[in-house]
């Protein structure tokens, strides 16, 4: 293991971070969870990477543009605070469609490891599908299941499961 290799924690975004608004194309739908700017500001405060990894399938489905994703992903920033977050991954691809990118495949999650020397064994992946965790146990990093979004209706074996990101952040830092 390098040591000039830091931990990350790679979240999915829409019910995790934010409100899941659905195929959401229209930045005024987006709603940070209360709690998570301080709580991305705690996990870069200790050293932590912190990376948005997000399929969005809408694209690929023609049911948003990509110009309609990034003006979404401008406000979740803005409102998630910009410098809290290291890099977003998202994934154009639908469902059915060949991909190395598409959650559950840890296309991103090595992507964003490569580019931000990130030791994925000592990582986190933190989301509210079953899809997030398959991807960080496919990716070599342990796995948070959050209740919200569509967390309390998946059936998964994550590492830990917490009832949002605010305490996913709380109990990740607390294993430090």
């Amino acid at each position: 293991m390098s040591t000039d290799k830091r931990r990350g924690i790679f979240f999915d975004r829409d019910g995790t971070l934010m409100e899941d608004a659905h195929y959401c194309g229209e930045p005024a739908l987006v709603k940070v969870f209360p709690g998570v700017p301080a709580a991305l500001r705690r996990l870069k405060d200790a050293g932590f990477g912190v990376f948005v990894i997000t399929n969005q399938s809408g694209i690929g489905r023609g049911l948003i543009t990509e110009a309609q994703y990034r003006a979404v992903q401008e406000e979740f920033l803005r409102q998630a605070g910009r410098d809290s977050v290291d890099a977003s991954y998202y994934c154009p691809d639908a469902p059915g469609v060949p991909s190395d990118c598409r959650k559950p495949e840890p296309g991103m999650v090595r992507a964003a490891a490569a580019a931000h020397h990130i030791d994925l064994g000592r990582s986190y992946f933190v989301g509210d599908k079953s899809a997030d965790i398959e991807c960080g146990r496919r990716a070599g990093t342990r796995t948070v299941l959050v209740l919200t979004g569509y967390g309390s209706e998946q059936h998964c074996a994550a590492d830990l499961t917490c009832r949002d990101a605010v305490e996913a952040v709380e109990k990740i830092i607390g294993r430090r």
